[in-house]
């Protein structure tokens, strides 16, 4: 027995170092074994079901399209919107004058609510005779109202150039009609709205001016000549007094939204009108040059403001705004230039120079509100029939 396994262990160790001293190809074939079949894989799903591992890259944006433009009358709309009580209840739009009233293009044509005295304050003309007690018979031209100085606006853009007469049959300007100058406007609250609505979008600026008036809903003290009426004679809740946002913390202003810039602004504003350096009746009555000039000086407004201002909040119809960036896109369409080509000149980008658009514009003297207004809705209409 012990013999037989050593003759099997000599051979196998023999068979080893026989292995080792030959060349592979010498060595006998080995056939090995095959593996056990397995399940055919699945066929590789179509390319287009394949979900892709990262998202499509976005096609760039053209020249024109990369930079915003500057805000349409959409965007200051916050000026003019009054405040409201209930938001269950809608604010009730006013409606036209019983008893219309002079305008003048030249002047401000919207009644104010004086934020000092709680009184609406207007201007008048210098033929301040009212229209309704004008002479019968008289041969003098009938004289311009808030009921027919729109009518007389748009004869004159139509007078002055031809094409203008299809932008004024597709789009009514509600804004100097005779019920949009029926509109009491508070000017503290345009201009304090308008701070509210800088570089934010028309949802925010309207949750924060919310919060900014329940901050002095409370109870707290008014001045007498405001307790005494509590709003304006449309019913609509009173946006806060002057003399209550000045003495009020930056730290509580912030707590309805406002930057600490903002905040800031809107004090310095309230102290202007608190003080009487500005008032309903100054911008109601002083030349536009020197409304400009002194709402400029406050810290918080700049030209585009104070000219967004003049044109929604006072109705004065001849203010144009040479750096809004939709007028100049509606001017270049509107001369039929080619407005896909926004360029950069001076290190701003522009449709066409401000001093192309002052020399157009300077022919619908002294309605260039009205002119600027149709030159927004150029896109929303068939510039082709203007030809």
């Amino acid at each position: 027995m012990a013999s037989r396994r050593s003759a099997r262990l000599s051979a196998l160790v023999s068979s080893t170092v026989l292995a080792d001293a030959l060349p592979p190809s010498a060595l006998p074939a080995v056939r090995k074994r095959k593996a056990p079949a397995k399940d055919p894989a699945p066929p590789p799903a179509p390319a287009e079901e394949e979900a892709p591992s990262t998202p499509p890259r976005r096609r760039a944006r053209k020249n024109n399209q990369e930079l915003p433009a500057t805000p349409t009358p959409n965007a200051v709309g916050l000026m003019a919107e009054k405040t409201q009580v209930n938001r269950s209840t809608p604010v009730k739009k006013p409606k036209s004058a019983a008893i219309s009233r002079l305008a003048d293009p030249n002047k401000t044509n919207a009644p104010l609510f004086s934020p000092k005295t709680s009184r609406i304050v207007a201007s008048r003309p210098a033929d301040a005779a009212s229209p309704s007690k004008a002479p019968t018979g008289s041969s003098k031209a009938p004289r311009t109202t808030t009921e027919n100085i729109l009518e007389e606006a748009c004869a004159h853009l139509i007078k002055v150039d031809e094409r203008m007469r299809s932008l004024i049959e597709n789009h009514h300007c509600r804004l100097f009609s005779s019920e949009g100058l029926s509109e009491e406007i508070d000017p503290f609250e345009a201009l304090a709205s308008g701070i509210i609505s800088q570089q934010v979008s028309g949802a925010a600026a309207k949750a924060i001016k919310g919060r900014f008036v329940a901050l002095f809903s409370d109870g707290s003290e008014v001045p007498q000549e405001i307790m005494s009426t509590g709003s304006s004679s449309s019913g609509r809740r009173r946006f806060p007094h002057p003399s209550q946002v000045a003495p009020t913390p930056l730290e509580t202003l912030r707590t309805a939204g406002l930057s600490q810039r903002k905040a800031e602004y809107i004090i310095g504003l309230a102290e202007k009108f608190d003080s009487g350096e500005l008032s309903a009746q100054m911008l109601a009555d002083a030349p536009y040059e020197e409304i400009v000039e002194k709402l400029i000086a406050v810290r918080g407004l700049g030209r585009w403001s104070v000219e967004m201002f003049a044109c929604f909040g006072l109705k004065r119809m001849d203010v144009f705004s040479l750096g809004d960036l939709g007028v100049q896109r509606g001017m270049a369409a509107f001369v039929r230039r080619d407005i896909a080509k926004l360029k950069a000149k001076g290190g701003k980008w522009k449709y066409m120079s401000e001093k192309e658009m002052e020399e157009i514009s300077d022919r619908f003297k002294p309605y260039r509100s009205l002119f600027m207004w149709y030159m927004w809705r150029v896109e929303e209409t068939d510039v082709s029939t203007m030809e």
